[in-house]
C-alpha cells in the first residue's frame, strides 16, 4: 500500500489512521475558524449586536462542552461506527438548522449542534482513536491524525468561500451538510468497518497496561499538575486570535499584514506535528509536554518586544510551533499515561475543560484590554503563566 511506502509508522492499521485524519479534518465544520467566517452575514440577518452575537456563540460552546462530558465516554461504550453516525448526524443536522435558521433561537440550536457535532465529539473521535488503537508508533500517529486540523484551516475556508458566492450563506450550510452525509458519513464508516469494539480492545489491554478510570484520574494528584499546561495554548492562543484586532493595533500592524503572517503559523503548525510525533516515541509525551510550552513563551516574548517587519511572522510561527507539539503532545499523553480502556470517558473531561478554557478565554484578555493594560504587561502576565505550568508539569511523575 502506498501509505506502507511513504509513511510506515501507519502501517500497524492503515484505515483507522486515515480515518482519524478524516475526523480531525472533518471537525473543522464546527470550528471556529469557519463559523467567524459566516459572522457578518449572521449577526445582519438577525439584527444582533456584536455583544449578543459573541453570547449566543459562547453559551452555544459552554453548552457544548457539558454534553461532551455526558457523551463522550460513549468511545469507551460504543463501536466505532456507530458513534461517528451520532457525531456526523448531529453536526449534518447543526448545519442544516443554520441554513434555515429564521429566528435567534435556530441560530443558538444550530450553534449548539455544530459545536457540539464538530468541535467536540469529531476531533474528540478522531484523537482517541490514534491514541486507542495504536501501540508502536503512537506519537506518529497521534500526530498524523492531528494534522487534520490545519488541513481543515487551510481547505475548508476556500470551499465554504466557494459556496458562499455560488448558492449565498444559507445554501452553503446546506451543501455542507450534503457533503458531510454522502461523502464524509459513508468513507469514515467503510475506513472503521474492522475496527475492534471499545469494550474488547479494554479487556485486552487490561492485561498489559492498567486502564484507569475517570473517578481515578480525577483523583491523582499528577492530572491536577499537568492540566494548567494542557490548558496553556488553546487559552492563549485564543485569546490573542480573538482579540488580533486589538492586538495589532497596540503593535502599530495593519490587518493585512497579520493576516498575511498566518503563513508562518500553518507552516509551524505542520512542522512542529511530525517533529513532536518522533519525539513522543522516543521519550514519552508526559516528558515533551513542558518542552512544548516552550515555542509559546518565545513568541510571547518576540510580540512583547519585537519591532522589526518580521515581528507578526515570527510571533505566528512560533505559536503554530507549540499548537502543532501540544496537539500531538495531548493525543498521546493520556493514553500513555492512564491506559486505553477508559480512554474516552478520560479524553471527554479534557475536552470539555478546554472548550470552557477557550470560551472563557476572549473574555479574560478582553477585560484586560478594557482597563487598559499594554502589551508589555500582557506579555508577563500570559509568560508567567506558561513558565508556571511548564514548572508544574515538569513536577508531574
Amino acid at each position: 500500500m502506498l501509505s506502507r511506502r511513504l509513511l510506515p509508522f501507519l502501517q500497524e492499521n492503515p484505515s483507522l489512521a486515515l480515518f482519524a485524519l478524516l475526523a480531525t479534518a472533518g471537525s473543522g465544520f464546527g470550528q471556529t475558524f469557519l463559523l467567524g467566517l459566516f459572522g457578518d452575514q449572521l449577526r445582519n440577518a438577525f439584527s444582533l449586536s456584536h455583544s449578543a452575537y459573541g453570547l449566543t456563540y459562547s453559551l452555544a460552546t459552554l453548552c457544548s462542552a457539558a454534553l461532551l462530558l455526558r457523551f463522550g465516554s460513549l468511545l469507551d461504550h460504543w463501536s466505532l461506527r456507530r458513534v461517528t453516525l451520532l457525531a456526523i448526524g448531529v453536526l449534518s443536522i447543526g448545519c442544516m438548522v443554520l441554513g434555515l435558521a429564521n429566528y435567534v433561537w435556530m441560530l443558538a440550536l444550530g450553534f449548539l449542534l455544530v459545536r457540539f457535532g464538530g468541535q467536540a465529539m469529531l476531533s474528540h473521535i478522531g484523537m482517541t482513536t490514534a491514541g486507542r488503537y495504536f501501540q508502536l508508533h503512537r506519537g506518529k500517529v497521534v500526530a498524523f491524525s492531528a494534522s487534520g486540523f490545519p488541513l481543515s484551516e487551510a481547505l475548508l475556508p476556500l470551499l465554504v468561500s466557494a459556496l458562499v458566492v455560488s448558492v449565498g450563506w444559507r445554501g452553503s450550510w446546506i451543501a455542507s451538510a450534503a457533503i458531510l452525509l454522502l461523502v464524509l458519513l459513508p468513507l469514515m464508516l467503510w475506513l472503521s468497518r474492522k475496527a475492534a469494539h471499545p469494550l474488547a480492545a479494554g479487556a485486552a489491554d487490561q492485561q498489559t497496561i492498567p486502564g484507569w478510570t475517570r473517578a481515578q484520574v480525577l483523583r491523582d494528584r499528577g492530572f491536577y499538575l499537568l492540566l494548567p499546561a494542557s490548558l496553556a495554548v488553546p487559552f492563549i492562543v485564543t485569546a490573542l486570535f480573538f482579540h488580533q484586532g486589538a492586538i495589532a493595533t497596540l503593535k502599530g500592524w495593519s490587518l493585512e499584514e497579520f493576516a498575511r503572517a498566518f503563513i508562518s503559523y500553518g507552516a509551524g503548525h505542520l512542522l512542529s506535528l511530525l517533529l513532536a510525533g518522533i519525539l513522543i516515541d522516543r521519550m514519552g509525551a508526559q516528558r515533551l509536554l513542558p518542552a512544548a510550552l516552550m515555542p509559546l513563551l518565545a513568541g510571547l516574548v518576540v510580540l512583547g518586544v519585537g519591532e522589526v517587519d518580521w515581528t507578526p511572522w515570527a510571533f505566528l510561527g512560533l505559536l503554530g510551533l507549540s499548537q502543532g507539539a501540544m496537539n500531538a503532545t495531548l493525543g498521546a499523553l493520556w493514553p500513555e499515561r492512564y491506559g486505553v480502556r477508559h480512554i474516552g470517558a478520560i479524553r471527554s473531561v479534557m475536552q470539555a475543560i478546554m472548550v470552557l478554557s477557550t470560551a472563557m478565554a476572549p473574555v479574560a484578555l478582553g477585560l484586560l484590554l478594557d482597563a487598559g493594560v499594554g502589551i508589555t504587561w500582557l506579555v508577563l502576565l500570559l509568560g508567567g503563566y506558561t513558565v508556571a505550568s511548564a514548572l508544574l508539569a515538569g513536577a508531574a511523575r
